[in-house]
């Protein structure tokens, strides 16, 4: 699968096209606070382009504002990386440095995935937007059942999401992604009912995700343990996490 794959199932209109490089110097100066994220731009970014900008005037869907945000564009960006480049990092650095939501599409080749992450204005900086809540993503270079991937590509299709404002557009793209995501731990692809089911889903996938890390860690220090009375309190532990991923799975 390759990121015109990707783009096609979007299936954007022409009217939105931009297909624009953007410069280096443009993201290190609006989405690198630090002189190591600066380095990590300039080192690891082939490339980043501009791919469309969806707007009610180029798709035809009404912008979105409350007190929180708004939404008056949303982005497709096309990031190529270099090899070793941080790949989890400079994403979300591009997600930071762009102050409309943005659907990412990233090649580290042969690796691939997308992105999106909601915005939010800043509380500290009169005019500024920040990430509110996680970057969701999907490797799906990671997945290992490909019908899977093939439900998720037929999925994406901009005139299958919600139509009603920008922001609920995005959130379907989103909800796309985590319906992946929840797949690879359930075996089953099954797009939520309402926006509640699509939170309750996203906080037990985090939570998934966090409990298996600590899960692999744990069963890594006990191969390594040699004493048994602490190699009985991993274990235990262990069977705990184990009991609280099943409820979390449960949510999926």
């Amino acid at each position: 699968m390759t990121r015109s794959d990707l783009i096609a199932a979007l299936g954007l209109p022409t009217g939105a096209d931009v297909n624009q490089r953007v410069p280096k110097k443009m993201l290190t100066e609006s989405g690198a606070p630090t002189p190591g994220d600066r380095r990590l731009i300039e080192s690891g970014v082939e490339e980043l382009e501009w791919l469309a900008a969806l707007k009610p005037t180029t798709i035809g869907v009404a912008p979105y504002q409350d007190a929180t945000r708004e939404y008056i564009e949303i982005a497709v960006l096309g990031l190529k990386l270099r090899p070793k480049a941080k790949r989890d990092r400079v994403e979300e650095l591009v997600h930071r440095a762009v102050p409309y939501p943005v659907v990412l599409i990233t090649e580290q080749p042969p690796l691939l995935s997308m992105s999106v992450a909601h915005k939010r204005w800043s509380q500290g900086e009169a005019g500024a937007t920040v990430l509110d809540g996680d970057i969701v993503r999907v490797r799906l270079d990671d997945v290992e059942d490909q019908d899977l991937v093939g439900t998720f590509m037929h999925g994406l299709l901009l005139a299958d999401q919600p139509q009603s404002t920008l922001y609920a557009l995005y959130q379907g793209w989103m909800d796309t992604i985590l319906a992946l995501e929840a797949a690879q731990v359930t075996g089953q692809y099954v797009m939520p009912t309402s926006p509640e089911r699509a939170a309750r889903r996203g906080e037990a996938l985090q939570t998934c995700i966090r409990l298996k890390d600590q899960m692999t860690k744990l069963r890594s220090s006990a191969k390594k343990e040699r004493q048994l009375p602490r190699l009985a309190v991993l274990n235990i532990e262990l069977k705990r996490l184990q009991e609280e991923y099943a409820a979390a799975r449960e949510q999926l």
